[in-house]
């Protein structure tokens, strides 16, 4: 037994584990930031806004990964995680009230609040944890994370297109390190066998956050509904968001969503899932914050003629969504189902003929294509014995 392991703070080899209620209160905190990003994409809807959006989203992707992964080592509820936990809620709410003036007035506070999360993490974890190798796992984190602060703050005091650069810059440090297992000066990458994890609750973790997530956008969807005259056609356009919260759902759940435990417990290399896992969900969520944004364009004006931006994002949100889950799908069978890329292929076809077509069109086009896969999904599910998750190399 570590000295860690002694005093209650790391959680190894301890078989079955649930998601706590304090994961579960994290985990609304990013409710909040996910639907703000996703509002934020609807008032500015082009090639800026986008960039942007991807900035923050992506930003406040990795404080949720990271937190996810910390609660995932260590228990959370011993003072040191939970008070970590408690720190890292409260970032994320200055992230997320900062994030619609995050490129404007308000950058010190979203980079300065980022920079305290990641940070004020890793100093707390290398002075509570006695174990050697448990410390150098959070020495190398926190060597990382004060590297890429200095482009997150550097971003803060410039304006433009410098800051965009800076934080993107960031931004790949803080992907690029994990990638590549925190190589760090004298002691080297993270060793494989420490990204051991359970796999039921890891599992649990991202079924959890991405659930959420698709309550961002029933959230963004309701509230514009109700923020506006209650005609008709705003009245379709709630129901088509609405089914097409319901098919994210049902294509994400369908077999590789339900055996993500099974698929971890089968891999020879578990830290492979570990590593690639935040990326795969990261496309899914941003698939549904940019289906937020489109329908909330949609909902405010159904009957208005698509514009060439709000029809690449409506389009766009699903299409991201099934990159996700197509990747997701290889990770747990190693083989990627045709229906994805079908409608991959027909999202990009059918994107120019709706720039004649109302704003509505376009929202029910997503959800067809969706509906689609969720058929060929059931198709498939009732003329096929499931599959066992192929171990991964």
């Amino acid at each position: 037994m570590t000295i860690d392991q002694a005093v209650g703070l790391a959680r190894e080899d301890e078989g079955p584990q649930r998601a706590t209620l304090l994961e579960l209160f994290l985990d609304l905190v990013f409710v909040a930031a996910l639907a703000l990003t996703s509002r934020t994409l609807a008032q500015r809807l082009d090639w800026v806004g986008i960039f942007e959006t991807a900035v923050l989203l992506t930003a406040i992707w990795w404080v949720w990964a990271a937190s996810a992964l910390a609660t995932e080592l260590h228990h959370p509820l011993r003072p040191p995680i939970f008070v970590t936990t408690i720190w890292v809620m409260f970032g994320t709410i200055l992230m997320a009230g900062a994030l619609p003036g995050a490129f404007a007035e308000h950058g010190l506070v979203f980079a300065g609040a980022y920079v305290a999360i990641q940070v004020g993490r890793g100093i707390v974890l290398v002075a509570a944890l006695a174990g050697p190798s448990a410390r150098q796992r959070s020495n190398r984190l926190l060597f990382w994370n004060c590297v890429s602060a200095v482009p997150w703050l550097a971003g803060a005091f410039v304006t433009g297109p410098a800051r965009g650069l800076l934080w993107g810059a960031a931004l790949a440090v803080d992907y690029g390190a994990a990638l590549f297992r925190y190589p760090t000066p004298k002691i080297g990458r993270l060793p494989s066998p420490q990204y051991a994890v359970a796999a039921d609750h890891l599992a649990e973790r991202y079924q959890q956050i991405f659930t959420l997530a698709l309550g961002d956008l029933i959230l963004v969807i309701t509230l514009t509904y109700a923020g506006n005259d209650l005609t008709i056609d705003r009245t379709a356009a709630l129901l088509v968001g609405f089914a097409t919260t319901v098919l994210l759902w049902q294509v994400y759940v369908h077999r590789a969503g339900a055996l993500l435990k099974a698929a971890i417990e089968a891999s020879r290399d578990p830290g492979g899932f570990v590593r690639s896992a935040p990326n795969t969900h990261l496309l899914m969520v941003a698939g549904v914050v940019a289906a937020s944004a489109g329908f909330e364009a949609i909902i405010a004006h159904p009957t208005e003629e698509s514009s060439p931006w709000l029809v690449g994002v409506v389009l766009g949100g699903p299409a991201l969504f099934l990159l996700g889950r197509a990747r997701f799908e290889y990770e747990v069978f190693s083989r990627v189902s045709p229906s994805r890329l079908v409608a991959l292929l027909v999202l990009a076809v059918v994107g120019p003929a709706l720039l004649l077509a109302p704003a509505l069109a376009a929202g029910l086009t997503a959800t067809l294509v969706l509906a689609g896969v969720a058929v060929s999904d059931s198709i498939r599910a009732h003329g096929n014995p499931p599959e066992p998750p192929m171990p991964s190399t």
